[in-house]
């Protein structure tokens, strides 16, 4: 029906005297909130990863480990104190109550005993380069007192340069076929 009324001699005379109708080009718009340009944001692709594989392995290490934690706290608990036979010295990783610190303790930890020695190792050391450089400057006061010679006088020798000679040298052997 609207086909019909388009076509009717009233229609067609208006579109006759207003060409001006005829002649409106049809302009695409879209768009119409803001300005007229695509903005570039970076992906946020490697972030999501990130966060995916925190929470996996997060969840891979958190599980397992409650469970073992809440098993061994429900089924062993912590150690009582009990009376120790005459002859029977302790280890160092029976002094802790709870089992996971006796398990640290004992196969992680190095034994308080271990660490006094090792320090006592270091103030040996040191004891030792004091008095090594305590001899040298009564050895440097000797020389300068008797006037036995012009200067102080040693060759330093590293150990990485012997281990070199000594490497050229036996490659040399070797070459030389003797």
């Amino acid at each position: 029906m609207s086909v019909i009324s388009c076509l009717r001699l009233s229609s067609l005379r208006n579109n006759i005297i207003s060409p001006t109708k005829c002649l409106i080009t049809v302009q695409r718009e879209m768009g119409h909130g803001g300005p007229k340009k695509m903005v570039i944001t970076a992906s946020r692709w490697q972030w999501h990863k990130y966060k995916d594989l925190l929470h996996f392995y997060t969840m891979l290490g958190l599980i397992p480990l409650g469970t073992l934690v809440f098993a061994i706290n429900v089924f062993i608990g912590p150690a009582k104190l009990a009376p120790i036979p005459e002859d029977y010295n302790p280890k160092n990783w029976e002094y802790y109550q709870h089992p996971i610190s006796r398990f640290l303790a004992r196969f992680l930890y190095p034994s308080h005993q271990q660490d006094y020695e090792k320090y006592l190792h270091f103030v040996y050391e040191e004891n030792e380069k004091k008095q090594m450089r305590l001899l040298e400057t009564k050895v440097k006061e000797m020389m300068a007192e008797r006037g036995d010679s012009q200067a102080f006088y040693y060759r330093p020798i590293l150990t990485k340069y012997h281990r070199y000679v000594r490497k050229v040298y036996d490659d040399l052997d070797d070459t030389r076929g003797y």
